[in-house]
């Protein structure tokens, strides 16, 4: 067993901040340390970062915040009781120097792209921060908090969730002014425990604003979020009928057009793939209308706006094309993109779908759903991929893996064709186009 010489070196938070104001750049990871960053030794259930603080030191890390002892002494160990219980008091202590506003977004469906148009639209009149990628977690989030600069004046932050009292967690220490919830859907149901669970879980986000008098932006098109606002002091809805902003889908082959009607009139051509982003576009609007941005700002902000990392990107391989959503998939997601790709016109069209995780009791029903509804239109090919496709009767091409689907899709060479690629992230769908 080995004799420890740990020498145990505590600081107050408010001590520790101010480190934090010398040193602001964090990290996690190891193997993006750079020289003057504060290194959090992070542990979970298959990793343990204080195994790496010696290293972190070595690489440059000024300071190493641990909650293990050590067999070296150094001084620029810092102990805490729990590195992750630190690093989101730490957040909080920073968010609390803001008096800015802080724009928290979540949803079953839509919140990165939501949260980009919007970041983007805000960006374009202001100094404003945003979540990165997906960091939307109990770490990611404290993370964009701390990357907030003094200079920000506004900051846009996105929060997942898979159970309730996630959100409640993440807004003790963001405590955002402003709020969106984009939708509530079949996501994360084994966790949430069914549809009503995930709407308490996301409501928690409107429950905060509801006690703190912040202000929420509502889509006007579902009664359920017009439902879970009531008590808000400050709601701002926007929707087809409706609301601040009134816009529609009026083009979709294959970029979505939006016909805005109110406040003003125009048209937007948006490079996003599929109608069901015609709410994050209506919400990007009204959240730029609301902080007085001007028309044409907007205008050219969301236009220029092109989605990345695998979400409803539209990739062209060869003479084909592809809508590729294989960030994430579950029933509602899944749904909207079938019935968006039966609108194109096209010869050829190619669905190729990965299984939906985290559904729990429902997933083989749910999947059954989806397979009845592709039953519903022509298609000149249906390929399904794992997940519980392989647990249901059908007469579709099945694959137990994307790398034996890409052999398939290698071997077709298709040419002219248009092709739908979506899964939950685990499926990893993009490996059909490498």
């Amino acid at each position: 067993m080995n004799s420890f010489t740990f020498e145990k070196k505590t600081v107050q938070l408010e001590t520790l901040y101010n480190l934090f104001l010398q040193f602001p750049s964090v990290q996690t990871d190891t193997r993006k340390i750079k020289e003057g960053d504060l290194f959090f030794a992070l542990k979970g259930p298959n990793f343990n970062g204080n195994l790496f603080a010696e290293e972190a030191i070595k690489m440059g890390a000024v300071y190493a915040i641990v909650d293990e002892p050590f067999s070296f002494i150094s001084d620029q160990l810092i102990y805490t009781e729990d590195v992750l219980t630190t690093l989101q008091a730490l957040a909080k202590y920073h968010r609390e120097q803001f008096k800015i506003p802080f724009i928290a977004i979540t949803g079953s469906n839509g919140k990165t792209t939501t949260k980009e148009l919007v970041s983007a639209v805000l960006s374009s009149s202001f100094n404003t921060y945003t979540t990165h990628g997906n960091l939307n977690n109990h770490i990611g989030i404290p993370l964009t908090i701390l990357s907030v600069r003094p200079d920000a004046e506004i900051a846009v932050i996105e929060m997942g969730a898979n159970h309730q009292k996630e959100i409640e967690g993440y807004c003790t220490y963001t405590l955002p002014t402003h709020g969106i919830i984009t939708n509530c859907g079949k996501a994360h149901l084994e966790g949430f425990g069914g549809i009503e669970g995930v709407k308490k879980g996301k409501g928690e986000l409107f429950n905060f604003l509801r006690e703190t008098n912040g202000i929420a932006f509502v889509f006007s098109d579902y009664d359920y979020l017009k439902n879970m606002s009531i008590g808000i002091p400050k709601i701002i809805e926007y929707g087809t009928k409706n609301g601040a902003v009134v816009g529609n889908a009026t083009l979709n082959e294959p970029f979505l057009e939006v016909t805005i009607d109110k406040p003003i009139q125009e048209i937007i051509r948006t490079q996003l793939v599929g109608d069901y982003n015609l709410p994050n576009v209506l919400c990007a609007i009204a959240i730029g209308n609301y902080f007085n941005i001007s028309s044409n700002k907007i205008k050219t902000a969301i236009e220029n706006y092109t989605p990345s990392n695998s979400r409803s990107q539209m990739v062209s391989n060869g003479s084909n094309k592809i809508i590729l959503d294989a960030y994430n998939a579950n029933p509602t997601s899944t749904k909207a993109a079938i019935e968006n790709f039966a609108k194109i016109q096209a010869a050829e069209k190619i669905i190729m779908l990965g299984g939906m995780m985290e559904l729990g009791e429902d997933s083989i029903s749910e999947h059954e759903a989806i397979i009845k509804l592709i039953q519903k239109y022509e298609w000149s090919n249906v390929v399904l991929v794992g997940g519980d496709y392989k647990n249901i009767q059908h007469s579709c091409l099945f694959f137990d893996n994307s790398i034996e689907a890409k052999v398939w899709f290698d071997e077709q060479h298709f040419q002219q064709a248009h092709i739908l690629i979506k899964g939950s992230r685990s499926m990893q769908m993009e490996k059909i186009l490498s």
